[in-house]
C-alpha cells in the first residue's frame, strides 16, 4: 500500500520549491496530485500544472456529486477563494506514493480519508521574518502586487498552524527551512525513504 506525503507550512515557507525538487527525485518515484482552485492564476502559472483553475459553479458540481475530499475557503478581499482535492482518480495507493502540498486542516481531512497509516505529514517550519521578507520578494514581482492579499494571508498562517492546532495534529516531525534550502530538502528527502 502506497503513502501520501504531505507537504505543510505556513505561505513562503518553501513548500513549493521543496515540492518540485522532491517530485524530481527519480529514486523516490512520487507521483503528482493536482489540486484544484478557483482563485484566478497568477502569473506563470498553467491550467493543470500548479492547480487546476475552476469556476465556482464548476467547484458546486464537484461537491454536488460528493467527489470533494478536503477544502479551504479563503475570504479574500477579491472574494472567496477556494483550494479543494477532487476524487477524481488521480490517487491509487495500490499504485504508488504519492506528493502533495496542503495545510494543516487539509491533513485532517486527507488523513480521514485515506487512514492515518497512509498519510505522512510533513511540516516546514520558518521564523515569521523570514517569510514576510520572502512574501514581499515575490509579491513585488507580480504583474500587479496583491499586498493585501499578501498581509491577509501571512497573518491567516500565524492562526491556522497555531501551536494548539499543530499539537492536536501530532506531527511526528517538523523540518526547518530557515537557512540553506538545499538542507531542508534533504532531510524531507531522507525523512521519505525511511518511511516509504
Amino acid at each position: 500500500m502506497g503513502k501520501i506525503f504531505l507537504l505543510m507550512g505556513k505561505s513562503t515557507s518553501g513548500k513549493d520549491t521543496i515540492y518540485k525538487t522532491i517530485i524530481k527525485d527519480k529514486e523516490l518515484n512520487l507521483k503528482k496530485v493536482v489540486p484544484y482552485t478557483t482563485r484566478p492564476m497568477r502569473d506563470g502559472e498553467i491550467d493543470g500544472v500548479q492547480y487546476f483553475f475552476k469556476t465556482e459553479s464548476e467547484y458546486i458540481g464537484y461537491k454536488d456529486v460528493g467527489k470533494i475530499i478536503e477544502e479551504r475557503t479563503y475570504h479574500t478581499h477579491y472574494g472567496e477563494w477556494r483550494y479543494f482535492t477532487v476524487d477524481d482518480g488521480q490517487i491509487d495507493l495500490e499504485t504508488g506514493n504519492y506528493l502533495m502540498i496542503g495545510t494543516l486542516e487539509s491533513f485532517f481531512y486527507i488523513r480521514d480519508y485515506f487512514g492515518k497509516e497512509n498519510v505522512i505529514p510533513i511540516l516546514i517550519d520558518v521564523d515569521a521574518r523570514i517569510r514576510l521578507e520572502r512574501a514581499m520578494e515575490r509579491e513585488k514581482k507580480q504583474e500587479h502586487p496583491k499586498y493585501d492579499e499578501m498581509c491577509r494571508r501571512f497573518l491567516a498562517d500565524e492562526e491556522d498552524f497555531s501551536e494548539d492546532k499543530l499539537e492536536k495534529a501530532e506531527l511526528p516531525r517538523r523540518f526547518n527551512n530557515n537557512g540553506k534550502i538545499e538542507d531542508c530538502i534533504d532531510s524531507i528527502t531522507a525523512y521519505i525513504r525511511e518511511c516509504r
